[in-house]
């Protein structure tokens, strides 16, 4: 019954939801995805074999919100990672703004090599929000998302970063922010609760505080450089330690 509650509040709402989503995506600035390279070497100086990232998400890999994707996350990870582990980490970002999870099934796994990385992170759950998805279907989509991957390229590590918290994006107003943030609660618990069926899977929540304005982009809803940096230092901590582990 938990699952339903955004539901259950959103409908006698949705007029006003919907004519605040309107406004929302009429007012808010479209920012374009960071321009090529997507892929990279960070600390190339150190020696070693490079461990391989792979990230897969809506905008943040995409790099709505950056200059570069050397500033998205999957960039900033790859430094973090390779100051902590003091190798090479070769990265590749692979994003699509607006996509869900089960639009990158369709539209970004077909286009990724079947040869195998060390890390892939997971980064989604925005666009499923937004388009209030059912507990059910982002549960069925997640998997599916997590069990392809895992075939293409066999990861050593599989990690899911938490649903952003969508109650605290300033660009939205209320009541809209206040719904789509119940919503996206449902689908981080829902997330939190898969990893730990799947192999080698490990949820990480996502810390950043959009509260801090320094954390958003000028658009109030996507991570900025700074933030990209704070989230990466959690992820790379949690791989570093791992990766340690395991060898």
């Amino acid at each position: 019954m938990r699952r339903w509650i955004p539901e259950l509040i959103a409908l006698p709402l949705f007029p006003m939801l919907l004519a605040q989503g309107r406004h929302a995506r009429r007012v808010t600035p479209r920012l374009p995805e960071a321009p090529e390279p997507c892929a990279g070497v960070a600390g190339s100086h150190y020696t070693g074999q490079p461990v391989n990232l792979l990230g897969i998400s809506e905008s943040p890999v995409a790099g709505v919100g950056v200059a570069s994707h050397e500033e998205a996350i999957t960039g900033q990870l790859a430094q973090a990672l390779s100051a902590r582990l003091r190798r090479p980490v070769a990265w590749r970002a692979c994003g699509k703004n607006g996509v869900t999870v089960r639009g990158a099934i369709d539209e970004i796994l077909p286009a990724i090599a079947q040869q195998q990385v060390d890390i892939a992170l997971i980064a989604f759950g925005v666009n499923d929000t937004t388009a209030f998805r059912s507990a059910a279907d982002w549960r069925r989509d997640l998997r599916a998302m997590l069990q392809e991957l895992d075939t293409r390229c066999k990861p050593g590590m599989l990690i899911v970063s938490g649903v952003p918290p969508v109650s605290r994006f300033p660009a939205l107003p209320q009541p809209l922010r206040w719904v789509l943030g119940l919503k996206a609660d449902v689908l981080d618990r829902v997330a939190r609760e898969l990893a730990p069926t799947l192999p080698r899977t490990q949820y990480v929540p996502l810390s950043v505080d959009p509260h801090d304005p320094v954390m958003l982009a000028e658009d109030g809803y996507h991570p900025s450089a700074r933030g990209c940096t704070a989230w990466a230092q959690v992820l790379a901590e949690i791989c570093a330690a791992e990766l340690t582990r395991s060898t």
